[in-house]
This record gives structure tokens, sequence and C-alpha cells, in this order.
């Protein structure tokens, strides 16, 4: 298995599974993302996803042996399937540890947070190579870091560690490596105390309205708001014997 899954408690736990080969990314093994993905789409009983690479770190990019050999079910499937994870109703977190380069962090910025180990390190070279990308880094690294920070990644294809990721908001939380998942793990619980029904609608309501205008937004909040969650009742019910 390309892509492994493991459940608990309320927390699934996605893998890139090539560490052999640094977790370079394959048509075969986004077909097994997307797999996994959709299942996750209708699973009520996963509150947050934490994705992963095994071995020595996240993912080393896009396998350029795979550019030249199995092609994409269609033009734009691998921005698709990445969309598709972007969408989902729980949060998703990318934990990064050792290489994010290119495609990976394509991957790894379709995620809501990106924690990072000390140990990670950030890098878009398409410019490198004389290609542009198709997998969304023109339009997600812009939004999280600002236009000026992502053109001088992509323009220079420097590679930057955890600490100046952080600096540039690229990352959301740096942990030492020894320990790590663990930290991602206590920060995945977190949420998973809460409202899935809350997480699911926040994030309907931030997708609707990014970019748009502050008053558009607003208005669309009080309009469109899905109101409360079944779980309302027993979440007052337990603060209320506290």
């Amino acid at each position: 298995m390309l892509v492994t899954r493991e459940d608990d408690g309320g927390l699934c736990w996605l893998t890139l599974n090539r560490p052999d080969k640094l977790n370079a990314l394959t048509v075969e093994l986004f077909r097994e993302l997307r797999g996994h993905v959709e299942a996750l789409k209708k699973d009520e009983t996963v509150g947050c996803v934490v994705l992963r690479g095994a071995g020595k770190c996240f993912s080393a990019g896009h396998d350029l042996n795979d550019i030249l050999g199995e092609q994409p079910p269609s033009r734009g499937w691998h921005s698709e399937t990445l969309r598709l994870m972007e969408k989902l109703p729980q949060p998703v977190i990318a934990a990064v540890h050792g290489h994010c380069y290119t495609g990976g962090l394509e991957v790894a910025l379709a995620a809501d947070f990106i924690l990072a180990s000390d140990t990670a390190r950030f890098s878009d070279t398409h410019a490198k190579w004389a290609f542009t990308p198709i997998w969304g880094m023109s339009q997600r690294l812009p939004r999280r870091v600002g236009i000026a920070t992502a053109k001088r990644l992509m323009f220079t294809a420097e590679t930057v560690g955890a600490e100046e990721a952080l600096r540039m908001r690229l990352c959301e939380a740096v942990f030492p490596d020894a320990g790590f998942f663990a930290e991602v793990e206590a920060f995945a619980r977190r949420i998973l105390a809460n409202s899935p029904f809350s997480h699911a609608a926040n994030k309907r309501l931030i997708e609707a309205t990014d970019m748009d205008p502050l008053d558009a937004g607003l208005q669309w909040e009080v309009m469109e708001t899905e109101g409360v969650g079944p779980d309302v009742k027993a979440r007052l019910a337990v603060f209320g014997k506290k």
C-alpha cells in the first residue's frame, strides 16, 4: 500500500508510504490517497485527519520518473484530488518532517494546518526544472504566506527550515523531532474535543467567503449560518454540571 490508513479514537492517520523513495508522489500513490479521501468524506466516525510521511520525510515531491511514466486519468486530476482533500468536512493536518518539496508542499498546502518538525525543510523547485505548477502552488502558497513571499519561494527555489517557515506563516507550529507525532496527536485531540458539526460548518463558511470583501462575508455568515449542531444539548449539559 502506498498510502496507509490507521484510525484511533476518531483520529485518522494517513501515511504516504514510499519511504525507500522519500515518499515521492506517483499517479498510483495519488489514486490511493484519493480513495481514502473519498471514504473519509462519508465517515462520521472520524473527526480529524493527519497526513504524514513514512520514514525520513513527508515527501520529496513528484517522482520525476512518474512524469514520463503513467499518465493521470484526466487533466487536472492531481489538483482535483487535493481539492477533494481540502474540502473534507474534517479538519486535516499535514504533519511534516524532513523534506517537503514542490509536489509534496502542494499536498501539504491542501491541508487546513501544517505542523512541522524542527527537521522540516520546505521548497518549491518548479522553476529549477522549467516546470509550472498544476497542483495548486500558485493559488494556495500566496494565500498562506502572501504574494511577495510566495514569489520569493517560487522564483528562488530556495529551501527554508522549520523556524523560517513558521516566521513566514507557512506552518502553524514547530515541535522537536523527538516526540513530534505525539505533539501532532495532542494538537489533533484538542480539535477532536470540540464539535465536528462546528468544524465542518466553519470550514464551509471560510471556504465560501475566502478573499471576499468583509461586508459581503459578514452578510454571508448571517444569512448562511447552519445554526447549532445535534450535539449542542449534550455539550451544554456537560458544561452545566461543572
